[in-house]
């Protein structure tokens, strides 16, 4: 196969290159709809029972969606009251609006402070999109308008607004990290390569990749909802694995050049060796991802398929896009200067001092590493509330101002307890016995609702004891519970479910595809151990910094006593995918010195010091891409951006430099073995990373 694909971009370049051409049109221009069609929805489960009890309550009781603006201003002045009640009754006249309180005459509006007040819009239900758009701009323009001299902001969200202003927020935060990521990138490239030309080729690869990255989320935006958190998480892996993948060929398209003067024949010899290194590392990405499709969470399995979908044209972009450049423009490119002997002595030195004091390396690296990994042992997720949001966002700014004029639990979402018909007054007097404040509502075809208050944010320690309280004492009654706590509640079982299952599926397929490329059995078992190590040390400081808050100032963020729910599986998922990379990268190069020398222990020294490089590189160029996208201010994605790039480093660093040399010292021969039926199976069937055989003389490409 990757000679096929090899010869069709030799041979026609120009093809290739408009077929991309046409690909990146497609990207920017189709995909780029995406941001339009962002959800800030991430908890359905379906199947569960806040997930059934709520589309129950929405086949009963269809009620439309709503918008809230708070009014910051001396609102007891007479003057401000005649303003806000004209804009109330100016809503209540927007096409699309089904009511509007007048907030003097509700009660829980005011705040008691006087300095301010809240206007809750609620829409009609069944409203198509463009009805909702359009009523949704009218009414937060109209709340916008109110002004006086006593007037100091209105904010409006919440509802469909927010989810269009975090899609825009994201749309803006995306191309300020491309802006800044990518010259800090060119620079770095430059300084690997010395030379504009071969520097440019991965940051054409990587505008590929977030062409991608778009295409993919507008593809299954069509079918489900795309998280806001989305848009970015894609983005930057899909420009950071181009730069990576790119990076790995053309340094060997440069060793190839050293001595083979023939340009295509370099090309051919390159996707030989170093593609069936990008393929399967791409595959391990792949599989890595396949554990979130376990979970039955609607937003993991968009997010497993969009990130893998991303991988899959980066890996295709580098083994056609790559090649057909190299064909036409690679005539240009130097090749390496340095011969073999003189490479990466650095990288040589380090492994032949971890080799030689192996068990002194392991008693202080892994001791090490398990105490950064110790704050994963106190981790706990929930849905998050506006805090997560940069202060910059109207969001924000509206959740502040509630915070700092309203008793707490103001505006927050009920725990609501569905009785079906057939439940009995005893055990509804039980369930409202819990909470005080309990209000009934009854709903058509014999079902009551209770709306129990939570007794603080929607998804704090109190609401979800309330949910368990509740599911505890309604006994065998035909009564569901649902709302924001019941939906966390639902989450976290779900994850705790389906873990094990995601785990199995990610490791039963990372150890045959990494059998398949090292015929080894052992090696599989050593590169998981090893890789959950600096995994775990990246998530217990993303724990110590976003959930303790231990500077967490630094990131522009606060601890908030949890993470987002979204940030540890994806963590997990993407970081395990990023270090098989890395560990195919320098096993390469290990299994041809030892084919080509049979000396276990200098072939540890010799592939680390052909792949030390590229290695430590291609982590420097992942933790810019991910630092760039840390710069917007969402705290998932700060958590994301954070532990990834912490993963990446320290794997690419004490892992891959110091733990991959010393154990495989310490397993000597063993490495590499494999039971004989397994070894002849691998003999048949297994991948080798050789080069070709020379091919006949071709004509230079220019």
């Amino acid at each position: 196969m990757l000679s096929t694909l090899a010869r069709a971009a030799t041979r026609r370049p120009l093809t290739v290159l408009l077929l991309w051409g046409l690909f990146l049109l497609l990207g920017f221009g189709l995909g780029t709809g995406v941001f339009g069609k962002l959800s800030d929805d991430v908890p359905d489960v379906p199947g569960t029972e806040s997930q059934i009890a709520a589309e129950h309550l929405d086949g009963l009781d269809p009620a439309g969606e709503s918008i809230t603006g708070v009014v910051e201003a001396a609102v007891r002045d007479p003057a401000v009251r005649a303003e806000v009640r004209r804009a109330v009754a100016d809503l209540r006249d927007v096409a699309g609006v089904a009511g509007v309180p007048d907030p003097y005459a509700a009660p829980g509006l005011v705040a008691e402070d006087g300095r301010a007040l809240l206007v809750p819009v609620t829409l009609e239900g069944g409203l198509d999109d463009a009805a909702e758009e359009s009523a949704v701009d009218d009414a937060a323009d109209r709340l916008h308008a109110i002004a006086g001299d006593e007037v100091s902001g209105v904010h409006v969200s919440g509802g469909p607004l927010l989810g269009r202003q975090l899609g825009e927020r994201a749309q803006e935060d995306v191309k300020d990290a491309e802006l800044l990521s990518l010259p800090v990138v060119l620079v770095l490239l430059l300084v690997v390569f010395g030379g504009l030309r071969a520097a440019g080729l991965p940051l054409l690869v990587a505008v590929a990749g977030i062409a991608g990255a778009f295409l993919a989320l507008s593809g299954f935006s069509q079918v489900t909802d795309i998280s806001v958190y989305a848009i970015q998480v894609t983005t930057m892996l899909g420009l950071g694995l181009a730069v990576d993948y790119a990076l790995l060929m053309l340094v060997r398209f440069r060793e190839e050049r050293r001595h083979t003067p023939d340009l295509v024949e370099a090309v051919h010899r390159t996707v030989a060796a170093a593609g069936r290194t990008v393929l399967f590392s791409g595959l391990t990405v792949a599989v890595s991802l396949a554990g979130l499709l376990v979970f039955p969470s609607t937003f993991l399995r968009s997010m497993g398929l969009a990130v893998a979908a991303v991988v899959v044209v980066d890996m295709l972009a580098a083994l056609t896009l790559l090649p057909a450049l190299l064909t036409r423009f690679g005539g240009r490119i130097p090749p390496a200067k340095a011969r073999p002997e003189e490479e990466g002595r650095l990288f040589a030195r380090l492994a032949r001092f971890a080799a030689r004091r192996r068990v002194a390396v392991l008693a202080v690296t892994v001791p090490a590493l398990l105490v950064l990994a110790l704050p994963v042992t106190g981790l706990t997720i929930n849905l998050g509330d506006a805090r997560q949001l940069p202060k910059s966002t109207e969001a924000r700014r509206l959740y502040d101002a509630i915070e700092a004029h309203f008793p707490p639990g103001t505006g927050v979402s009920p725990v609501a307890v569905v009785l079906r018909p057939g439940t009995d007054a005893a055990t509804a007097d039980r369930i409202r016995a819990l909470a005080p404040g309990t209000t009934v509502r009854d709903l058509s075809g014999g079902t009551t609702v209770l709306e129990l208050p939570a007794g603080g944010p929607a998804d704090g320690p109190a609401a979800t004891e309330l949910v368990e309280r509740v599911r505890e004492v309604r006994g065998d009654a035909p009564v569901q519970v649902t709302g924001s706590a019941a939906q966390l509640v639902d989450f976290r079982q779900m994850l705790a479910d389906r873990a094990p299952w995601a785990a199995l599926t990610v490791l039963l397929g990372i150890f045959v595809l990494l059998f398949a490329f090292t015929g080894s059995v052992l090696l599989p078992l050593r590169t998981v151990a090893t890789t959950l190590l600096s995994l775990g040390a990246a998530l217990g400081a993303v724990v110590w910094v976003f959930q303790d808050g231990h500077l967490a100032g630094l990131f522009g963020a606060e601890g908030l006593g949890a993470l987002s729910l979204t940030a540890p599986p994806l963590i997990i998922a993407i970081a395990f995918g990023l270090a098989m990379d890395y560990e195919l990268f320098i096993l390469a190069r290990m299994r041809e010195a030892r084919e080509r020398t049979g000396d276990d222990r200098e072939a540890v020294v010799t592939g680390l010091r052909r792949s030390g490089r590229v290695v430590t590189c291609a982590a420097l160029l992942l933790a810019v891409v991910f630092g760039a996208f840390m710069t917007g201010g969402f705290s998932p994605i700060l958590q994301i951006g954070l532990g990834l790039t912490l993963a990446v480093l320290i794997d690419a660093t004490v892992v891959r430099m110091l733990l991959v040399p010393a154990t495989m010292a310490l397993l000597g021969r063993r490495a590499w073995w494999a039971p004989k039926p397994l070894r002849r199976a691998h003999d048949r069937f297994g991948v080798r990373e050789d080069s070709p055989a020379p091919a006949p003389p071709q004509p230079a490409a220019r």
